[in-house]
């Protein structure tokens, strides 16, 4: 690969040098790279022909699958930068991503264009043009300053904030990548994460700039440890990227498998802080070599890396540490305190990170950027992370934490100002808090603690805990929306006369949790099974047999945590994937059906 290139461009070569290899699979359905490379530019011919000229974003709404791939090549290639919209969120959310984006043309799939039908651009189905006759509109050239994409992250202020990422910081990192850890044509890759979620970026074209296969993950298989391993080794995936809360429940499978090792060579943690104690399971079954275990730090806003640590055994001597190792090449980071002053060596400091990853900045917001991107030395731009690290004896950094609020759950960054600001235009809330709660292993989830307005003291958390998740189910993303909600008569102050966050949980509080509002009657099985549920999350929920659990806040995390007990309790092999959908009723049916195929 070649600094100054595009990342089409890159892939174009790939192509002609590995064109009957297979690009992307899913499922049954798979793309070679000759094939990949046509779809996507007889599709971006269209977009081209659509729009008044190169530059500018592009709405990319379509769930997991090839056409996703297709779709976000295509952009690329018509000289647009893509914006990824999830079919999966709220109307309110996708509103105000296509405003604050200010796109031009929504590609979408013919089941996801309703998600998108008040876009006041036009919308262009991937699935439903390559029967027509093709355009003969030119492509234009880019270059590696042109944008690549804009992921956005939650934003204190109560509105996400879009990060503009150019070609040539995307492809900097992959051959980064490459002079570390020798990605090449031979290696499998998982598109586990959303397209939402930067850790894609290192996915896709982890992949396909090196002519190597990316697997797309199936919705339901992302969120089943079990089916993900059988992914795993059906298509000899060697190169895994994951959370380590996602990863704590695959290594909880694994266990389950003695002498069936899979076939991955690299297991790449990012998204969240890693805690090396919770890999000791794994590494006293498999060791540190093969497959070698990394984990890497980054930032939107430095593009998906900043460095890099191989995990060992001997990291378990200090189980509460989190090693995030050096930079990577051409990346640069300063520990300073709150005067901008170098820190001495041992000492924490807050985390600027400079070199090839530092984005443009924040798309129409110029105040944030030029509070958050800074010239250092003079002459280069390094982003202040907010990030706390320091110095360690190997020469390395260890994590240390944030200096702010902001939390991270399954990857995703979340400002909590933005969901109290939410909650607290509901009138008979005064007061909002918002804190990480975590459950073990790796199941973390938010907690909404909440002061009645005057005049609504009367008001009880069951009423709130409704009227509140109807209010984040409409504008907030699955992962932003509180688990539960506490009604407390207070905020406790610090001496500086801020929220104290850690002592929230020291006080009394009435307690419910979000329901689906459908009710329904249990079974004897159901009833059982709600009696684990209740005993994940913690406390009377409050659900009824038909509620949805994903909307009435059980996490990812906490669902597969209810398969395996039902499992443990019923002596059955459940993942959750014969669901078609994640009710109690529909699991008790299922645990009764397979209970009575075995008589």
């Amino acid at each position: 690969m070649h600094s100054g290139r595009t990342l089409h461009e890159i892939f174009e070569e790939r192509a002609a040098q590995f064109p009957g290899r297979t690009a992307v699979s899913c499922g049954t359905e798979h793309l070679d790279y000759a094939a990949l490379n046509a779809r996507a530019d007889r599709l971006a011919r269209r977009i081209a022909a659509t729009r008044k000229g190169p530059g500018g974003l592009v709405g990319l709404c379509a769930d997991r699958g090839i056409e996703l791939i297709v779709g976000l090549l295509a952009i690329l290639k018509a000289g647009a930068g893509y914006v990824p919209l999830d079919p999966g969120y709220p109307a309110e959310r996708l509103d105000h991503l296509l405003a604050d984006t200010q796109v031009d043309l929504v590609l979408a799939l013919g089941h996801t264009a309703r998600a998108v039908a008040s876009a006041d651009a036009p919308v262009l189905l991937i699935d439903g043009t390559d029967g027509d006759s093709e355009p003969d509109t030119a492509l234009p050239r880019t270059g590696a300053d042109s944008l690549a994409y804009v992921i956005h992250t939650s934003g204190s202020t109560g509105r996400p904030k879009g990060t503009l990422i150019e070609h040539g910081n995307v492809v900097a990192l992959m051959e980064q990548g490459r002079e570390l850890f020798g990605f090449d044509e031979n290696d499998v890759w998982t598109l586990f994460h959303s397209v939402s979620f930067d850790f894609s970026v290192w996915e896709i074209w982890g992949a396909l700039l090196h002519g190597g296969r990316l697997v797309v993950v199936p919705t339901e298989t992302a969120r089943s440890p079990q089916l993900l391993r059988e992914l795993l080794a059906a298509e000899g995936v060697t190169v895994l990227n994951q959370t380590p809360s996602a990863f704590r429940g695959l290594a909880a499978v694994e266990t389950q498998h003695p002498g069936a090792e899979l076939p991955l060579r690299l297991v790449m943690f990012g998204g969240e802080r890693l805690d090396v104690k919770q890999l000791g399971t794994w590494l006293a079954a498999y060791g540190d070599d093969r497959p070698r275990l990394v984990n890497m730090y980054g930032i939107t806003e430095t593009t998906v890396h900043v460095t890099h640590r191989r995990i060992r055994t001997a990291d378990l001597d200090e189980p509460d540490a989190s090693p995030i190792g050096v930079p990577l090449p051409g990346v640069r980071i300063k520990l300073l305190d709150e005067d901008g002053a170098p820190v001495e060596d041992g000492t924490p400091g807050e985390m600027w990170v400079g070199g090839t990853g530092v984005a443009r900045g924040y798309l129409h917001r110029s105040e944030l950027t030029r509070e958050r991107f800074r010239t250092l030395d003079g002459t280069q731009r390094w982003y202040r992370s907010g990030d706390l690290a320091k110095r360690t004896a190997d020469g390395g950094y260890s994590y240390l934490g944030r200096t702010d609020d902001q939390v991270k759950i399954r990857g995703y960054r979340i400002e909590p100002g933005e969901i109290e600001r939410l909650l607290t235009t509901h009138a008979a809330v005064a007061t909002a808090i918002v804190t990480p709660e975590d459950h073990g292993e790796g199941d973390v989830r938010i907690l909404a603690y909440l002061v009645p307005a005057p005049g609504a003291e009367a008001v009880t958390a069951r009423t709130l805990a409704v009227e509140l998740s109807e209010l984040a189910a409409r504008a907030l993303p699955e992962y932003m929306r509180p688990s539960a909600y506490r009604l407390v008569r207070e905020v406790p102050l610090t001496p500086q006369g801020k929220a104290d966050r850690r002592a929230l949980d020291l006080l009394p509080f009435d307690e419910a949790f979000p329901s689906g509002g459908r009710g329904g009657e249990l079974t004897a099985t159901g009833t059982e099974i709600m009696r684990l549920v209740t005993d994940v999350l913690g406390g009377d929920s409050g659900l009824g047999g038909d509620d949805e659990l994903f909307s009435a806040g059980v996490t990812s995390l906490a669902f597969t945590r209810v398969i395996a007990l039902v499992n443990q309790r019923y002596g059955l092999s459940l993942t959750g994937a014969e669901l078609d959908e994640a009710t109690v009723n529909e699991l008790a049916d299922c645990a009764d059906a397979r209970i009575a195929g075995r008589k």
